[in-house]
C-alpha cells in the first residue's frame, strides 16, 4: 500500500511538472539505526536520487566519490557502497539497511 502511495505522489509530481511520470527502476525502503527510515527511487536516464525522507520529497543529484556512489543537496546525502548505505543530515550521520516491500 505504501509503494503505491509513493508511486502515485511520483506521478502527481511528474504531471505538476508538466513531465510524464517515470516509473521507478529500482525502489527501496531503508531503515537507519537512529531510527529514521526513507524510500529511495532510481530511474532509468536519470542520474538523480529521489527520496521520501521526513515527509518530503527530496532529489538529490549524483556527486563525485572515490568509491561507491554519493548523491547529496543541502545538508541531505546519501552514500552507497556495495549493499551499504549511510544517510547524513548535517552533521549526522547513520547507517541504514534496507527493508523489502510485503510481497
Amino acid at each position: 500500500m505504501k509503494q503505491r502511495n509513493f508511486i502515485a505522489m511520483l506521478g502527481v509530481a511528474g504531471v505538476l511538472t508538466s513531465q510524464p511520470p517515470a516509473f521507478a527502476e529500482t525502489f527501496r525502503t531503508y531503515r537507519c539505526y537512529d531510527g529514521s527510515q526513507f524510500v529511495i527511487a532510481f530511474y532509468e536516464g536519470d542520474k538523480r536520487a529521489h527520496l521520501q525522507l521526513d515527509g518530503r520529497a527530496l532529489t538529490l543529484p549524483k556527486r563525485i566519490s572515490l568509491s561507491g556512489s554519493r548523491y547529496a543537496k543541502g545538508d541531505v546525502s546519501i552514500r552507497i557502497k556495495n549493499t551499504d548505505i549511510v544517510l547524513k543530515r548535517g552533521k549526522q550521520s547513520t547507517e541504514c539497511i534496507t527493508r523489502q516491500w510485503p510481497g
